[in-house]
């Protein structure tokens, strides 16, 4: 893996105790687009959408992912991003215009960042419940949608990742809903964790203390607890 700077996110930070909601609800198909010659098919397409949509187990109704080995299923069922973010990337992007979705995310959310939303919670959404997984560790197609290679480092370099969703309870969600708290994980391990746990070269006591409570945890993948557990020898 190339080095990676750690940038912790500091902008738009959420108060505690501000409303949590939904300001964009994003779906799309995937499609084909040539890149470097070549044709790739890729569902990191999202456009906006008005409405209430069916949030299902595996996705949203009308939203489907390319490639199922990395991308999509029960653990990535929703992927959120926050809009607190898109004032840095206009930054950073030279003002370059991003419309919700950019990222690829189905909720573009509001009020909840990667520090704010730990591992295992759980939250309603309009009549749907949802769990808190794992951070989004971008791939090349990233880099497609933004017409430049050198995005993923960006992206995953800033610590503005997003994180995705399982899904616990089927039901409608649309714009403006609000994120309810139904319960906060025992473990308190923020989503930034993991990302900075994974970028880490080497681990002190501390990381191994927060290590052994993520693999405690119910809602992270075997795959992310079987990279760690490896990583530290178990």
């Amino acid at each position: 893996m190339p080095q990676i700077v750690w940038r912790k996110a500091q902008t738009g930070r959420v108060i505690s105790g501000a409303k949590m909601k939904i300001v964009s609800l994003n779906i799309g198909m995937p499609r084909e687009v040539e890149w470097h010659g070549q044709i790739v098919t890729t569902g990191i397409y999202k456009d906006p959408i008005v409405g209430r949509v069916v949030l299902r187990k595996l996705n949203l109704d009308g939203d489907r992912q390319a490639d199922l080995t990395v991308h999509g299923g029960e653990f990535k069922a929703v992927y959120c991003y926050p809009v607190e973010h898109y004032e840095y990337w206009r930054k950073e992007l030279h003002g370059r215009e991003l419309p919700y979705g950019m990222f690829g995310e189905n909720f573009t959310t509001e009020g909840i960042l990667e520090s704010d939303a730990h591992l295992g919670d759980r939250f309603s959404v309009g009549t749907a419940e949802v769990a808190v997984t794992q951070p989004r560790l971008p791939c090349y197609k990233l880099g497609v949608k933004f017409g430049a290679d050198d995005m993923v480092k960006k992206f995953l370099a800033s610590g503005r990742s997003g994180f995705y969703l399982a899904v616990t309870r089927e039901g409608k969600v649309g714009v403006g809903d609000e994120i309810k708290v139904i319960s906060r994980d025992a473990g308190k391990v923020p989503v930034t964790e993991i990302t900075r746990l994974y970028i880490a070269r080497r681990y002190g006591a501390k990381d191994l203390g927060v290590l052994k409570r993520i693999m405690e945890i119910e809602s992270v993948p075997e795959d992310w607890k079987a990279y760690f557990g490896k990583r530290i020898g178990g």
